[in-house]
């Protein structure tokens, strides 16, 4: 028995790595497609979109146009993709009192997966970002003074 074990030893070896390469080089799962988002918000203070739907760890761009005509310091919109699990009233008390930093407050940045600036009538923004790789919903917002208040959020659903 000792011999035999001896004698195939090595190329046990050898096929355990073959199968190892095999699993982490040429198999690999073919990736998505990049997500293309469109979003426009309004004088009204909504968005034309409030959910989508992303696969874990898909790239994901989101332009956001503001197609309204107020100004920007009294009708600023903006994007912003928080984590999951982020307290969406407190993060957005911090951010009224940080006007230069497009609303969000610096202890809540790290609560931030992706954001727009903020825009102005007729301007837009893209982000490129890659989808979280946990499954679930993750709210998005406008995060000027009000605007949630009057319906301007949705979720992005990470979904398999």
């Amino acid at each position: 028995m000792r011999k035999l074990f001896r004698s195939t030893s090595p190329t046990l070896l050898v096929a355990f790595a073959a199968l190892l390469f095999a699993g982490f080089g040429c198999a690999k799962k073919p990736s998505e497609p990049p997500k293309e988002i469109k979003i426009t918000a309004d004088d009204k203070m909504k968005y034309d979109l409030t959910a989508f739907e992303v696969k874990p760890g898909q790239q994901v761009s989101v332009t956001l146009t503001n197609v309204g005509t107020s100004p920007k310091a009294s009708m600023g919109h903006n994007f912003i993709l928080l984590k999951q699990n982020t307290n969406v009233q407190k993060f957005l008390d911090e951010g009224s009192m940080h006007a230069a930093q497009d609303y969000i407050a610096p202890e809540f940045a790290n609560s931030v997966i992706a954001n727009t600036k903020l825009l102005g009538p007729k301007e837009s923004d893209t982000i490129t970002f890659t989808a979280p790789f946990v499954p679930g919903d993750y709210v998005f917002l406008c995060a000027f003074p009000g605007h949630y208040a009057s319906g301007m959020h949705g979720i992005m659903t990470v979904k398999q």
